[in-house]
C-alpha cells in the first residue's frame, strides 16, 4: 500500500492518540460549561491524587469520575472536572479536560501545565503497578504527540501549595523519577495567567 495512504489511515484511526484512554463519552462526562484552550507543548506536569475512593475496573472508575465531576462543577462551580487526565488502578487513563484545555488543578499553573490525578488516597501506599504504568505511558504519549516537551519537569501538587496531595507515599516515589523537579518551579513570565482554583 502507498505510504501516503497508510499515513492517512493511521491518523484517521487515531494511531497518534494514546492507548488505554477512556474518552469523556465513554465514561459519561457532563458537557463543559465553557472551554479555554492553552498553548502546547507544556513543560510542566503536575501529579495529584483525588484523596477519594479507589477504583479497580472501568465501571467503578467511571462512577467515581462522575462523583468528582459533579463535585467540581456543582460544589466548586468550575467549568468542568479540574484535571486534564485521571488514572484508575484498573490501568486505564480517563480523559478529563484533555491535552489542550486550561484546567482547574494547580492554582497559578493551570495555563502552562497538564495535571494527572490518580484516583484514591496515596498517603499510606503508592498506586498499584497498573496505575503507575498508565501514568508513565500517558506522559510518554503526550511527548510523542507534541503536548509535553521532552525535557519537562514533574512536580507534586504540594510543591506549589500547602497540601498533602499527591499523598506522602506517592510523593516519595515521584521524587525518584527522572523528570522530577527537585528545585522550586518557576512559572514562565509569558503565560496568559489564567487563575483558577485548585482541586485539592
Amino acid at each position: 500500500m502507498d505510504t501516503y495512504i497508510v499515513l492517512i489511515l493511521c491518523f484517521a484511526r487515531g494511531v497518534m492518540s494514546c492507548d488505554n484512554v477512556v474518552t469523556r463519552d465513554q465514561w459519561g462526562a457532563r458537557p463543559s460549561k465553557s472551554i479555554n484552550l492553552m498553548s502546547t507543548p507544556v513543560s510542566f506536569v503536575f501529579i495529584h491524587h483525588t484523596a477519594m475512593s479507589y477504583c479497580f475496573d472501568q465501571n467503578a472508575c467511571s462512577q467515581e469520575l462522575k462523583v468528582i465531576q459533579n463535585f467540581h462543577m456543582d460544589n466548586r462551580t468550575w467549568d468542568d472536572i479540574g484535571y486534564n487526565f485521571m488514572i484508575g488502578e484498573d490501568g486505564q487513563v480517563y480523559e478529563a479536560r484533555g491535552w489542550d484545555r486550561v484546567g482547574a488543578h494547580t492554582h497559578g499553573w493551570n495555563d502552562v501545565a497538564v495535571a494527572f490525578s490518580v484516583m484514591g488516597n496515596f498517603n499510606d501506599r503508592v498506586p498499584n503497578d497498573k496505575a503507575l504504568t498508565a501514568l508513565k505511558n500517558v506522559i510518554a504519549c503526550g511527548i510523542r504527540m507534541g503536548k509535553i516537551t521532552h525535557n519537562y519537569k514533574m512536580y507534586g501538587h504540594r510543591d506549589v501549595r500547602q497540601t498533602e496531595c499527591p499523598g506522602n507515599s506517592f510523593y516519595a516515589l515521584l521524587q525518584t523519577w527522572p523528570h522530577f523537579g527537585h528545585t522550586k518551579p518557576v512559572k514562565p513570565t509569558s503565560s496568559s495567567h489564567h487563575q483558577t482554583q485548585t482541586s485539592d
